[in-house]
């Protein structure tokens, strides 16, 4: 079997001896590209809760514990020199905390490589990992998935932000963000 590396130098070999059809017939034959139908991302907050939810607020890729998006926001909204955030999470202006801690959904097979934008392929990972991992198989990574958390034995800190937000009602008026995502975790809780 060819692999890539293979197929690279056997047409290297033939562009250095002047034959290109030759080299374009090795990458077409042993590594050939193949572009695929990018199926789109399409989810709601609903849809993120739920996933995060139904993940045990578990970093799938690596099993570390994460945190429901606006639980920290709330800690920004109550300390924001202390815990900044920045709308566009620009590194130098946001807490690391948002990359590190904060849910995401992320498709096991990558839509760009034709993964369907469907809950089955849908995980809960960090927003640091699926930078990592961007348009990468497991397999090309060396990653593995890692079983879901139990809900009961940690939820994010949902709980906290429910009853937080239930004692301080002024903060849905504030925060619009915060708000949206309260409004979608009752929908879910319910």
């Amino acid at each position: 079997m060819t692999t890539g590396i293979d197929a690279i130098k056997n047409a290297c070999q033939k562009v250095s001896d002047e034959r290109l059809d030759d080299a374009k017939e090795i990458i077409m034959q042993d590594y050939p590209f193949k572009p695929l139908d990018n199926a789109g991302r399409d989810y709601t907050e609903v849809e993120k809760t739920k996933v995060f939810r139904d993940d045990g607020f578990i970093d799938r890729y690596s099993g570390e514990k994460l945190v429901y998006p606006p639980a920290l926001r709330i800690l920004s909204y109550l300390m924001p020199k202390e815990f900044p955030f920045h709308k566009n999470w620009k590194m130098s202006e946001c807490h690391i905390a948002y990359w590190e801690l904060v849910p995401t959904i992320d498709h096991i097979h990558p839509v760009s490589r034709g993964g369907k934008d469907e809950y089955e392929n849908w995980v809960c990972t960090s927003q640091l990992r699926n930078s990592i991992k961007s348009n990468w198989t497991l397999e090309e990574l060396g990653w593995k998935l890692h079983d879901p958390g139990d809900i009961k034995d940690w939820d994010g800190m949902m709980g906290w932000f429910m009853d937080y937000v239930s004692k301080n009602k002024h903060v849905l008026e504030d925060d619009a963000y915060i708000a949206k995502w309260h409004k979608d975790a009752l929908t879910v809780l319910t």
